[in-house]
Parts: C-alpha cells; structure tokens; sequence
C-alpha cells in the first residue's frame, strides 16, 4: 500500500500498488505533455525573438540600404538571405525536437504494453498452476474420502457380523495387542494378564500391577465394554462403575479403569481421559486410544510415591516387630504367672496341712519339694529371660538393642 498527500486540502490516503501506478503512469503522461508545450512555446518564442530581430534588422537594413542607395541591395540581399537560413534551421530543430518526442512518447507506451503483456503471461501461469493445484487437492481429498466410507463399511460390516460376546472381546484383543507390542520396551517387568479369579462372584478383564525391589508401587483392575451400534438396549459407562469398584477392591488394586466404547456420542467421554472419583475412588475412564496413556499417566504418578511406600512398608514392619515384642513379653508373663500361682497354691497347701497328723507331715514335705521346684523353675526362668529371647522375630529391635548396648559400653 502507498500513501498520497493531497496537495490541495493535505489529506492522506493510501492506494494499493495498481493504483499508485496508474497515478504515476498519468503524471508522467502529464509531465511529458507539458515538457512538450514548453519546449514548443520555448521554440516560438525563441523564433519570434529571431523574427523580431530580423524585422529590427531589417528595418535598419533597409534604412542604410536607402541612405547607401542601390550600392548596398546586394547586402541586403545577403542579410535577408542569411536570416531565412536561420529562419529555415529554427524550423528544422523544432521538428526534430517534436518528433523526438513523439518517439520517445511511443517507446514509453511500447515498454507499457509490453509490461502489460508479461504480467498477464505471469498471471495466467499462476492461475493455471493454482487450478491444477486445486483440483490434485480435490482428488487426493476424494481418495482419502472413498478410503474412510470404505473402512466404515468394513467396520460396520463387521460389527454386524459378530454377536456381543465377540464385540467385547474384539476390544480386549486389540487392548491385549497393543499392551505387548510395548511390553519389552516399556513395562519389561510388568505383570498384566487376565483376571480368572471369580472366587468373589464377578471378576474383571485385565490386572495390570508392577514391583520394584519386591516393592509394588502400582495395581489397575481393567474393564473392558463394547457394544454394536444395531444393539436396541443401550448401556451406559455408569451402569458398569460400581462392579468395577467391587471388583478393584475385591483383587487389592489400587486404580480402577474402563476402556469403553459405550456412548459414542458423549463429549465428556471423547475429550480423552475422565477421571470419576467423585463417584467412586480412583476410577477413571478411557477411549481404546487412550488404553497406553492412562497406564503410563498412573505408572510414572506412582513411581513418584515409590520412596514413600518402601518407608511405609519398612515402618509396618517396625509395628509388626513391636507386635511380636509384645506378644513374646506377654507370654513371658502368663507363664511366670502360672508358675508362681501353681508354687503359691501348693505353698499355701503345704502350710495347711502342718497343723494335721504326723503322717501327713510326708505329704506336706513332698509338696514342699514340689513347690520349691516350681519356684526353681520359675527363677531359673527369670535367669534366663533375656533381651535375645524377647526379640525373638523382631529382627529392627533386635538392631536397636544392640545399639543401645554399644552406646552403653
């Protein structure tokens, strides 16, 4: 775009390049016009000055020539003779200068003429590689086209042809098939199989769980639903989220996820990955595209944790330490209390009977030996109770205890 100034009011305004040019284009018309109206009045002008000088020399001439009588025609035939030469050469230069012009002026609109011709030839190239280009583009967009309704009639075709049982499992394979074409590369120590335990009543489709040094730090039950698009009785994704809840908590897995084709018109559920735990914990919902995603999504969340759950797991087994601690000091207890209770009572009976016959006073001796040997008993045990047996099982206590003893010495 070019910007104008008007010259008159000092208005500005802009022109594209084609107008611009046609303004040039009439300014120099304009200008060679006027350049040719001043060369011609320059021309007059100049031969009326030569004409009046001629006259004023005339005049003079002829004034001499009649004071110098007849002597002097011959000069005056010279003079007039000489300023029609020159008069004859004024007229020549402005035809010369005229048709110069006239040429240059034809030159100049030969060169525009040709110009116009070149950017037609440019233009109509361009508009033919522009209608070839559109029309390739129009039959690469029918090929692609005629493709796709040919994989739909495949698809519904197909459809049509399997019962429901095998539109389910059609789904499962194709989530079986894209599962281990990546399992070397990126789940080489996964395990996901199909569940067949159905001890519970129900059971899922797939469980996906992953161990890292004997920690697992990631379960997925897996529900896969696919329905034909001719089936009368529509199911919806809700229908099947509580079973797949039942069934996540009855296998202890940690995330529930349904592959489903269900409502294929649903926006919710085509924008990709949807999470429902506000319905039910740790459930979502997926497309079939979207089958490697989610368990990638949950997998490197879950690797993240993975430091967290080994601390958990090793303070479980603090707690379950401390448990067995406990129990073996219990049992510690009620068997020394036994023993005491047997060596009290048979004491107590031993007492008892010192007041009776003589010939009880071997009964009470014996039960004397008796009550002292469980005394024994009890006190060789108290001997022995150490820190080793109380730790029996408990191998994080027995560790602290053994620090415990090294700080001590």
């Amino acid at each position: 775009m070019q910007q104008i100034k008007c010259p008159h009011c000092g208005e500005l305004f802009q022109i594209d390049e084609s107008g611009y040019a046609q303004i040039v284009q009439q300014v120099r018309d304009q200008t060679f016009e006027e350049e040719l109206a001043r060369r011609e009045k320059l021309l007059i002008d100049r031969q009326q000055s030569a004409m009046e000088v001629m006259r004023v020399k005339q005049a003079q001439a002829q004034e001499q020539l009649l004071a110098r009588k007849d002597g002097e025609l011959a000069d005056k035939d010279r003079i007039i003779e000489r300023l029609q030469t020159r008069l004859d050469g004024s007229d020549v230069e402005k035809k010369l200068a005229v048709s110069e012009a006239v040429q240059q002026k034809e030159r100049q609109l030969a060169e525009k003429d040709n110009e116009i011709v070149r950017l037609q030839g440019k233009l109509s190239v361009r508009e033919n590689e522009a209608l070839l280009r559109e029309k390739a583009l129009q039959e690469q967009y029918q090929t692609q086209l005629q493709a796709k309704e040919e994989q739909i009639r495949y698809y519904k075709d197909f459809r049509a042809r399997m019962s429901t049982k095998l539109v389910g499992e059609s789904l499962e394979q194709h989530c079986l098939i894209q599962f281990n074409a990546l399992r070397m590369t990126a789940f080489p120590t996964a395990y996901f199989e199909k569940d067949n335990d159905a001890r519970t009543g129900s059971k899922g489709d797939f469980i996906f769980r992953e161990s890292l040094d004997g920690t697992e730090f990631i379960s997925i039950m897996f529900e896969m639903k696919n329905e034909q698009q001719e089936t009368a009785a529509k199911h919806k994704n809700e229908d099947f989220f509580k079973e797949l809840d039942k069934d996540r908590r009855e296998k202890n897995c940690e995330y529930a996820v349904l592959v489903s084709m269900l409502e294929a018109d649903n926006e919710l559920y085509n924008n990709g990955i949807v999470d429902v735990s506000y319905k039910y914990p740790k459930m979502y919902v997926v497309r079939p595209q979207c089958f490697i995603p989610i368990i990638t999504l949950l997998r490197n969340a879950a690797l993240n944790t993975l430091q967290f759950r080994r601390e958990l797991e090793r303070m479980r087994s603090q707690q379950v330490d401390l448990q067995q601690f406990e129990q073996n000091m219990e049992a510690f207890k009620t068997a020394f209390s036994k023993n005491y209770q047997d060596a009290s009572n048979r004491f107590n009976e031993a007492v008892a009977q010192i007041d009776k016959t003589i010939e009880a006073m071997q009964k009470i001796k014996e039960n004397l030996l008796k009550s002292g040997e469980h005394l024994r008993r009890a006190n060789a045990k108290a001997e022995d109770l150490s820190i080793k047996q109380l730790t029996k099982n408990a191998p994080s206590l027995q560790q602290k205890f053994a620090a415990l003893a090294q700080g001590d010495t």
